[in-house]
């Protein structure tokens, strides 16, 4: 069975230990320019869980609520079904992860993401396409993703997929605050982070249109009716690719033989 996170967002307090651990763990920079805590918390390349401040209104009353976010890791993600060259795969464990090794930079997994989770890394001269890999390693070695295991509050659950459903809806049944919606139970196919929570998923930023139907069966029909298109980009890119890199080594070889020239003349 497939491995999962239940988030219950009455519980987050906004301490950002999973920010931190996730960072460590990852080895993630800190860029002051995209926060990765508060109310203008951004997913970034180098940001792949943020926990965002938000503002809302319940029983008309103003009261803020701390959200958590990364990958969802859907059931039948559409990014790997649109990932020809095979870089994003799902894991029987449950992680959706990415390979660089594979990626041709095509980016159609950012496109036919729906939650609008994969990043770039547009400054860099080697791009790679960047997202939470719910700690693939750990869970593969029967331990929880990183951030699951520093929550001093308990909003993050992590276990087997089915239970994780089972336990939100005990949860829902029992608790009066609770909304009788478990995002991520039935969005997109299913996506094995799954939320709970006390106030409506629309207030909190969530994405609330997305369909039941698992994507893969919109963009695998879409893809193949252009192989030569999507091998055509992909050739494209690797060439671009190794132009690229070709140039800035004759860049630096260039400089290398300026600074020894330099170094020549002085000794003269």
């Amino acid at each position: 069975m497939s491995k999962g996170v239940l988030v219950d967002v009455t519980r987050c307090v906004g301490c950002g230990s999973c920010v931190v651990a996730c960072k460590m763990w990852n080895d993630l920079q800190h860029n002051k320019e995209t926060p990765a805590l508060g109310k203008d918390a951004k997913l970034a390349a180098e940001n792949w869980t943020v926990v965002n401040k938000v503002e809302t209104r319940k029983e008309g009353k103003k009261v803020w609520r701390f959200v958590k976010e990364q990958c969802l890791h859907c059931e039948e993600p559409a990014c790997a079904s649109a990932c020809f060259s095979r870089a994003i795969k799902k894991t029987e464990d449950g992680p959706v992860v990415y390979d660089v090794n594979l990626c041709v930079g095509c980016r159609y997994c950012m496109l036919a993401c729906p939650f609008n989770i994969p990043k770039y890394e547009w400054d860099k001269t080697f791009p790679r396409v960047r997202k939470c890999q719910m700690c693939a390693g750990r869970i593969s070695k029967g331990e929880p993703p990183a951030c699951v295991g520093v929550c001093p509050a308990g909003a993050l659950t992590y276990g087997e997929h089915g239970d994780l459903i089972k336990l939100a809806r005990k949860k829902i049944n029992e608790g009066k605050n609770y909304i009788r919606h478990i995002y991520g139970e039935k969005e997109a196919g299913g996506t094995a982070w799954l939320y709970i929570s006390d106030v409506p998923f629309e207030d909190l930023g969530f994405r609330t249109g997305v369909t039941t139907r698992p994507l893969p069966e919109y963009t695998e029909s879409i893809l193949s009716l252009t192989p030569a298109v999507g091998l055509g980009w992909g050739a494209l890119l690797t060439g671009m690719y190794v132009y690229n890199r070709r140039r800035n080594q004759i860049a630096r070889e260039e400089s290398e033989k300026r600074e020894k020239n330099k170094s020549q003349s002085r000794k003269r």
